[in-house]
C-alpha cells in the first residue's frame, strides 16, 4: 500500500524538490501551501486546513513558515503566528489521528545564535537572536515535547540553503549571482560575515534519509543539522560569483543588520553518523549550476521580448 506524506510549505525552495523526490521514491504526496492551487492551497494557521490535509497521512514534513529573518523583523506577530501557532495546529491535528503520523520539523541554524565556538555541533546551547530564530526554537520545543504524548518526531536544522533561480530574489546567493551576470554592483552586508551554504539537492537527500529513519520506527531522534562544514565569508562568496560569471561587477559593502548572526559554520559529523549523509555539492559547483540556470532564463527572456 502506498504511503502518503503531507508536505507543508510545498511551494518553497526545499518543498518543491522534496515533493518531487518523495514521489520518485514511491510516496503519495499531499501538498499544503498558501501559494498552492486547488486541494494544495491551505494555511497552517487555520486548524481546519491542517485537519483536512493530514487525514490518512503516514507522516508530515513541516516546512511552512515565515522563512526569512528579515520578514520576521518586519512583522514579528505574523512570524510568530505562522511559525508557532501553525505548528501547534499541526501537532494537535497529528495527535488526534487514530494512526498518529510522524512529524519532521524544519528548523534553522539561526536557533544557535552567535555560537561561542566554531564549528557548531548540535549540542550547542540555543541562543536565538531574532524573532524568526525564537519562533524556530519554540517550534523545536513543541515538537520534541509532543513525544511525551506519543508523537514520533524529528528536528532538522537547515543552513543557508540555495540552488534554484525561483528562490527569493533578494536572498544573498540569488542576488549575488544575478548581479554578477548583469554586471550590477553586489551589495555585501558585512564582507567578513561567514556562513555555511548548503545546496538544496543535498538538503533533500538529508531529509529523505531522516524520513527513512522515521519510517523504520526510530524514536527519540536527536536534532540534526545539514551543513557542509565549510565556512565562506560574504566577501568570498561575492568574489566567487563574479569569477564564475566572468563578471567585472563591483562590490558595495554596507553595514550589516543588527539582528543577524555574524558567523556560523557547522560540524556535519552527526548527520554522517546518523543518516550516512555528507554534503556532496561543493559551493563552487552549486554556484556554477546557478549561474548557468540564470543565464538560460535570461536568454529565454530576451528571446521572448524580441519576438513580441
Amino acid at each position: 500500500m502506498t504511503k502518503t506524506v503531507l508536505v507543508t510549505g510545498s511551494c518553497g525552495l526545499v518543498g518543491r524538490r522534496l515533493c518531487a523526490s518523495l514521489r520518485n521514491d514511491g510516496y503519495s504526496v499531499k501538498e499544503l501551501d498558501l501559494l498552492g492551487h486547488g486541494s494544495s492551497h491551505g494555511d497552517v494557521t487555520r486548524l481546519a486546513d491542517i485537519e483536512a490535509a493530514i487525514q490518512d497521512c503516514a507522516g508530515v514534513v513541516h516546512l511552512a513558515a515565515v522563512s526569512r529573518v528579515v520578514w520576521g523583523q518586519r512583522d514579528p506577530d505574523l512570524c510568530w503566528h505562522t511559525n508557532v501557532t501553525g505548528l501547534q495546529n499541526l501537532v494537535h491535528a497529528a495527535l488526534v489521528q487514530k494512526a498518529k503520523p510522524w512529524v519532521l520539523f524544519s528548523s534553522s541554524r539561526e536557533v544557535y545564535g552567535q555560537a561561542p565556538s566554531l564549528p557548531v555541533t548540535e549540542t550547542c546551547s540555543l541562543n536565538p537572536l531574532n524573532v524568526y530564530a525564537r519562533s524556530k526554537a519554540e517550534g523545536e520545543r513543541l515538537v520534541l515535547g509532543a513525544r511525551n504524548q506519543g508523537l514520533q518526531t524529528a528536528v532538522v536544522r537547515l543552513s543557508n540553503v540555495y540552488g534554484c533561480t525561483k528562490d527569493h530574489a533578494d536572498r544573498v546567493i540569488p542576488a549575488f549571482v544575478r548581479a554578477a551576470i548583469e554586471g550590477s554592483p553586489l551589495r555585501v552586508e558585512g564582507s567578513n560575515h561567514t556562513f555555511d551554504f548548503t545546496h538544496v539537492n543535498d538538503v533533500v537527500r538529508g531529509i529523505d534519509a531522516l524520513i527513512g529513519l522515521l519510517e523504520s520506527g526510530a524514536q527519540s531522534l536527536p536534532p540534526v543539522h545539514l551543513v557542509s562544514g565549510h565556512p565562506t565569508s560574504l566577501g568570498e562568496l561575492a568574489a566567487i560569483c563574479c569569477r564564475l560569471a566572468k563578471s567585472y561587477a563591483t562590490l558595495t559593502e554596507t553595514t550589516p543588520r543588527s539582528y543577524d548572526v555574524a558567523r556560523f559554520y557547522g560540524d556535519p559529523s552527526k548527520a554522517q553518523k546518523l543518516l550516512g549523509w555528507v554534503s556532496e555539492i561543493s559551493l563552487e559547483t552549486g554556484l556554477m549550476r546557478l549561474v548557468e540556470d540564470f543565464r538560460r532564463e535570461l536568454a529565454l527572456h530576451i528571446v521572448a521580448e524580441t519576438s513580441v
